[in-house]
This record gives structure tokens, C-alpha cells and sequence, in this order.
């Protein structure tokens, strides 16, 4: 009976210190930030020093690219290392109502399920994350919005026409956070007021000065890690932390507060190099955007609006937007600064993996274009730093095409946690490949994952079949791209980085195209037909649509209300049309 005891406190002794060999994980996730930040070559008057000393503790990726560029498939793709083209999910449906999804860990499940205690605070997930969690901080929040003084939130007072009607109060919004006494709205006769919160509930948010108001909701979360890192620092024998830390900024809308706009005076901002015609060779406005311009020509529109509102001054348009980009973007180096202040003078940070990064990036007018979801390189790069003690080198730069679907199974590998991270036999096994051979050696041959980062792209649809949707390929010196309709870009990024020349078109280059063209689509799977739906289910398909079908509003569809709605529908499309 002694011995028993006795070795049941000896294996629990050996649990005690293989908990605390575990190394920490702190992921820094940001939304909408593309490559300028410092070290990333992205716009040289980008300030984010605090950034830059992570990055310096690190190895940064330059070519990190994201599996597709909008924001809640990418983040449910990197969450759970599965494809697009794996989950099918591609678009903006829940992502725990996606089949493989559901039976899949999400890198945080799988960290708790292996003795982590995860606790996250923002924006990580786009949504629904909240009980991945062992515990979880704020909601994601996208403001500060301006309110016009009754029910409506609106485009910042300082953003013109027809920019902030076009748009709205998210897209449609860039300024500082300033004081709005005296301001009043043209439409209510109200005054401005600011507001924040999450989609559920808003509140007003107080302003008197930079010195003097509420916290932003980013402001909020850096404040929560902060606390929960200094708990942390003083424990001795607290299980390992798995902690997401998601910041909104520079999502839109572009409000910050003034000091951070004061950094970068109008008349001093940069504008990219931008090419008048770049877009003449290109093909994503071909794409049928159905119920969704997002999908099609979103971007194509900001742009253009933009600059329709500053009078037809692009150039004056584009340093507005870029000024406020900016200012957003050096917003969140500062709380990144907070959160790292923590780990880098207390005992975390030499048993912690710190990784900061983005779900893509955002383009700045380059081929007439502002907006995300394009597979050109603005939209399909972002920032990657990883630092993980003991195993990366500090201050290196890597050059190996990768792509956020690799980062689940690093830190599996870095952690030592089972490689299973399926739920069941629904769920699929992890897509990506560790990078911790090119932690150690930035440009290692050793790297075991594909030559080429792959990147789908979002665009509106009922049901998504991988084998039509538009794709990318990122290899280290070419870009590939196929859109859905079978229409082609490929561009030497070797010697055109701006990706302007579209050699596609160039029959000179159609053995290359075909190299291309076999490698994606041996890639991605074969089609996958929408199976077909039962009769009830059709029914609950045609109320989501058509919710005034309802004819005795008790929340049901009966059959005899849809047949007798249905023949209103097409006796209405039988009307002659003017």
C-alpha cells in the first residue's frame, strides 16, 4: 500500500514539473494591418517601436500570407489550421455550425484540452468564441463610433460626402477621437455623442479630452492582458497559459485619438507606388459579386469614392486614409508595447512563445483598389513575429513563402501537444507545417511545407464548392492567380513586387502558367456538389429569404403560406418591366 502511495506522489510530481516546463503562449492577433509596420518594408513612415523590439527578439516572416484575406474565415481557418478549401468555410456563416469545423479543436480547445488554462480577451475568432475559452475578457469592440444624437451611429462628422453615406458608420468612418461639444448632426439636430460596444449593447462613451475620457475597447483589452500577465508573473506553480489578445485597430472605422494622428502631419504622408492603368490587366472585377459587392467590386468603390469626395483629389483623398491608417496602426504598437512591458521584465519571458500578426492585410489604392479581399499581395500579406526562448533566433528576417494555417502546428510542436487535434472522425487533421525549422534556421531546406503560401478568396455564395472559387499562390519569387471564372494573373514578384505586370497574358510565360495551374489544382480538392436539401429543409431555406411569408406572423411557415407567397413571387416576375 506504501509503495502504491508512493509512486502515485511520485508520477504527480513529475505531472507538477512537466506543467511547468510547458512554455506560455501569447498571441497577439490584429485586424486589417497589412505591412506597415517597421521592419516590413510597407510604408517607411510607419512608427511602431514597440513592434519592431518584439520583432528584434525574433524572427519576422516576410512573406507570411493569410489563407484568405477578409476577416471571419481567415481567423477561423488559422484557428483551427484547416483550409478554406478543407472546412469549406469561405464566407461569413458561423463557424461552429461548419461540419468540420464543429468536430475540429480550435487551437485554444486543444490547448485546454492539454492542461492550458486559455484565456482570451478582443477579437481572436471573428465570433462565437467566447466558450473556447477557460476564460474570456471583453467582447470585440469597433469603436469608438459617432452617434448622431438619437439611434443611428454614423460615419466620423469629419469624413465627406458621399464617402460617409456610401459607407457608413464602419468603412465609411476615419478621424481623431476629439472632443464633439458644439457639434451637431444636419440630419437630427442633435448633438454628436460618442459611442462603443460590441453588436450586442452599445453605450455613450465619455470624452472631454485625450487626458480626460473612457477607454477605446482596444484600450480595454490591453489593460485586461496587462492585469492578467501581472497575476501570472507571480505565481510559481500556476498550470501554463495559452492567452489570445485580439485588437481591432486599424480595422475601420479610423478613429484614434488626436496624438496619434499629430504623429503624421497631412502635408508629410507618403503616398505608395501606384501605377494610373495597373488595374487594365487584371480580372477580379470580372467575378459576379451576386448579393455581396464585397465579393466583386467593394474595393474598387471605396476607392473611387474616396477620392470623389475629396473633390477628385486622389492624392489628397489617398494621404487622408493613409494618415488615419497609420495613426490606427501606431495606436495598437502602443498597447502591444503595454502587453510586452509585462512579459519582457518579469519571469514570463523566458518560458513564453510570444506571436504577433494580423488575419491580412488592406490595400491602399494600388491598382484602384482600398479595401482587403483581393488576391494581390496588399490584401494577402501580413506581419508575422515569432519568438519562442530557447529554440528562435532574435532579429532574423525569414523569406520563405508561409501562411497563418502553419501557426497551429508550431506551437503544437513548440508545447509538445498531441499532434490529434480532431474531434471526432467529422473533423479533419491540421493542413499546415510547424515553422520551428525556420525558427531556428530562417532559410532552412528542412521546412517540410509547400513552395507556395495558398490563399482563397471570400465571395458570396449559398453553398461554396473549393473546386470554383478564385486562388492564389505566394512562391518565393511568383505570384499566381486563378479566379473561379478560369481568368489569370501571374506576376514576377522577383523583379515586380508592385505585382503591375501581369505576364499571363504573355504568351512567352505559357509553360510557367501551366507549372502553376497543375500545382493549385492538385491542391485543392475536386468539386464538391451542395448535396441535395430535404423538402423541409428547402422550406427553412425559403423563410430565411422570405420572412414576410409569414402570413399570420406566429414565427412558423406553414406549407400552404409558402406555396401561396411563391406564386405572389413569380407572378411578379411575369410583370412587364418599364
Amino acid at each position: 500500500m506504501k509503495i502504491v502511495r508512493f509512486t502515485c506522489l511520485l508520477l504527480a510530481a513529475v505531472c507538477v514539473v512537466q506543467a511547468k516546463e510547458k512554455p506560455n503562449v501569447l498571441l497577439i492577433i490584429c485586424d486589417d494591418l497589412n505591412d506597415y509596420v517597421e521592419g516590413f518594408g510597407g510604408h517607411p513612415q510607419a512608427k511602431t517601436p514597440h513592434i519592431k523590439r518584439l520583432a528584434d527578439s525574433g524572427v519576422s516572416f516576410l512573406q507570411a500570407h493569410c489563407n484568405i484575406p477578409i476577416c471571419n474565415p481567415s481567423r477561423a481557418s488559422m484557428m483551427s489550421g484547416l483550409y478554406p478549401h478543407t472546412s469549406q468555410c469561405y464566407g461569413f456563416e458561423n463557424w461552429d455550425q461548419n461540419e468540420v469545423l464543429k468536430n475540429s479543436r480550435t487551437m485554444m480547445g486543444h490547448f485546454r484540452a492539454n492542461g492550458y488554462h486559455a484565456l482570451g480577451t478582443g477579437k481572436v475568432m471573428h465570433n462565437r468564441d467566447e466558450k473556447e475559452w477557460n476564460e474570456y475578457g471583453h467582447a470585440s469592440d469597433y469603436g469608438p463610433f459617432a452617434n448622431d444624437g438619437g439611434k443611428k451611429d454614423v460615419a466620423h462628422p469629419d469624413t465627406p460626402s458621399p464617402f460617409r453615406e456610401e459607407f457608413g458608420a464602419i468603412d465609411g468612418s476615419y478621424g481623431p477621437l476629439t472632443n464633439l461639444d458644439g457639434r451637431v448632426s444636419p440630419a437630427t439636430g442633435k448633438p454628436y455623442v460618442w459611442r462603443t460596444g460590441n453588436w450586442k449593447s452599445k453605450h455613450e462613451m465619455r470624452y472631454l479630452s485625450d487626458d480626460d475620457r473612457d477607454p477605446t475597447g482596444d484600450e480595454l483589452n490591453a489593460q485586461w492582458a496587462v492585469e492578467k500577465l501581472k497575476g501570472y508573473a507571480k505565481q510559481k506553480d500556476a498550470k501554463p497559459f495559452f492567452m489570445g489578445v485580439g485588437f481591432v485597430r486599424p480595422h475601420t472605422p479610423l478613429i484614434v485619438p488626436q496624438k496619434y494622428f499629430d504623429r503624421f502631419p497631412l502635408d508629410s504622408i507618403q503616398l505608395p507606388d501606384i501605377r494610373p492603368d495597373d488595374a487594365n490587366d487584371t480580372f477580379k472585377h470580372t467575378l459576379n459579386a451576386k448579393e455581396d459587392t464585397r465579393g466583386g467590386i467593394h474595393g474598387n468603390r471605396m476607392h473611387d469614392l474616396l477620392v470623389k469626395s475629396h473633390g477628385g483629389d486622389r492624392e489628397l483623398a489617398l494621404k487622408k486614409f493613409i494618415q488615419a491608417y497609420l495613426a490606427s496602426v501606431a495606436s495598437v504598437d502602443d498597447l502591444v508595447g503595454q502587453v510586452m512591458q509585462v512579459v519582457d521584465n518579469s519571469s514570463l519571458k523566458d518560458n513564453t512563445i510570444v506571436i504577433f500578426t494580423s488575419d491580412h492585410g488592406w490595400g491602399m489604392g494600388e491598382k484602384g483598389y482600398l479595401y482587403k479581399n483581393s488576391l494581390w499581395q496588399e490584401s494577402t500579406r501580413v506581419p508575422l513575429v515569432v519568438r519562442s526562448p530557447g529554440v528562435s533566433k532574435a532579429g532574423v528576417f525569414s523569406r520563405i513563402p508561409v501562411s497563418l494555417v502553419d501557426l497551429y502546428p508550431t506551437l503544437v510542436e513548440l508545447c509538445g501537444l498531441p499532434a490529434k487535434t480532431r474531434k471526432n472522425d467529422k473533423g479533419k487533421p491540421l493542413d499546415g507545417h510547424s515553422l520551428k525549422p525556420l525558427l531556428l534556421d530562417p532559410e532552412s531546406k528542412q521546412w517540410k511545407g509547400p513552395r507556395a503560401a495558398l490563399t482563397a478568396m471570400y465571395k458570396w455564395a449559398n453553398y461554396y464548392d473549393p473546386a470554383y472559387q478564385s486562388y492564389a499562390l505566394r512562391s518565393a519569387d511568383w505570384r499566381y492567380v486563378r479566379y473561379e471564372n478560369g481568368k489569370e494573373e501571374l506576376y514576377h514578384t522577383a523583379e515586380d513586387p508592385h505585382e503591375w505586370k501581369n505576364l499571363a497574358l504573355d504568351a512567352r510565360h505559357a509553360k510557367r502558367l501551366t507549372t502553376f495551374r497543375k500545382e493549385l489544382l492538385a491542391r485543392i480538392p475536386e468539386s464538391k456538389p451542395e448535396p441535395k436539401k430535404s423538402a423541409e429543409q428547402w422550406k427553412v431555406l425559403f423563410f430565411k429569404r422570405n420572412p414576410k411569408a409569414d402570413a399570420n406572423k406566429d414565427g412558423k411557415l406553414s406549407w400552404a403560406e409558402l406555396k401561396a407567397y411563391k406564386a405572389k413571387l413569380d407572378a411578379n416576375k411575369k410583370q412587364p418591366k418599364d
